[in-house]
């Protein structure tokens, strides 16, 4: 009976072995290209990141290059022969160039090339409106209030990271027009806002109290500006 037993053991292990002989015929080019594929794949990765450090590593030396010179006019030179496929390097660069004009004394190059990246389509939105803004402080009273004005609302209607930055030179806009109160209460607005920074704080403290008026900081908290605590010490004993 043992031996009986023993004979069919061997029979199914045989079959079984047959079996997964023949799956492995049949499929074991599917295991194989599985592995080929994940090892090809991480291999893949490996040289594109490889490949992202080294193009980073070469903007970052030509940027470095470009900036040595000790001439301004020459920087901006320089960092207009830098090339770039990246969105974001472009628009660090267009900044870079527009800085180092601006620096020479070419406030309309250093316009051109803001202007430029402000139309920008495959620029992230964020450089692209930070482009404007600078353009238009740039441009100062050269640019008639109104059109200011215009370009700025737009920007205080969204929900732009610059939407308070706006709102302040609108106000200095309201004081280069002889509007002191407009300005106050706009400049209270920006106190009142809850994505207010500590700097533009201090510099909405500050302009109030030159007006002649009297901050609402409201649940706002509170930043001294140097000159009145420096003031209020005055005499302190």
């Amino acid at each position: 009976m043992s031996d009986t037993d023993s004979f069919i053991d061997e029979v199914n292990d045989e079959v079984r072995r047959d079996r997964f002989y023949l799956l492995l015929k049949r499929y074991g080019w599917v295991a194989i290209l599985a592995v080929v594929l994940l090892v090809g794949g991480a291999a893949w990765n490996e040289y594109q990141k490889a490949q992202n450090r080294a193009r980073a590593e070469a903007l970052g030396d030509a940027m470095f290059a470009a900036l040595a010179g000790t001439d301004a006019a020459a920087r901006a030179e320089a960092l207009g022969a830098v090339n770039t496929d990246s969105p974001r390097s472009v628009a660090m660069l267009a900044f870079l160039k527009a800085a180092e004009q601006s620096q020479a004394g070419d406030k309309d190059a250093a316009l051109e090339t803001l202007n430029g990246l402000g139309a920008n389509g495959d620029v992230p939105a964020i450089y692209r409106e930070i482009a404007q803004f600078k353009a238009l402080t740039l441009q100062g009273t050269d640019t008639p209030a109104a059109e200011r004005r215009l370009a700025l609302e737009a920007l205080i209607q969204s929900p732009s990271p610059l939407r308070l930055l706006a709102q302040e030179q609108m106000a200095l806009i309201d004081i280069e027009e002889n509007q002191p109160q407009a300005a106050i209460d706009r400049y209270q607005e920006i106190l009142q806002d809850a994505e207010v920074t500590s700097d533009l704080q201090q510099r909405a403290l500050q302009v109030i109290v030159a007006l002649g008026s009297e901050p609402d900081l409201g649940s706002a908290t509170a930043v001294t500006p140097p000159e009145l605590s420096s003031s209020a010490g005055v005499g302190g004993n």
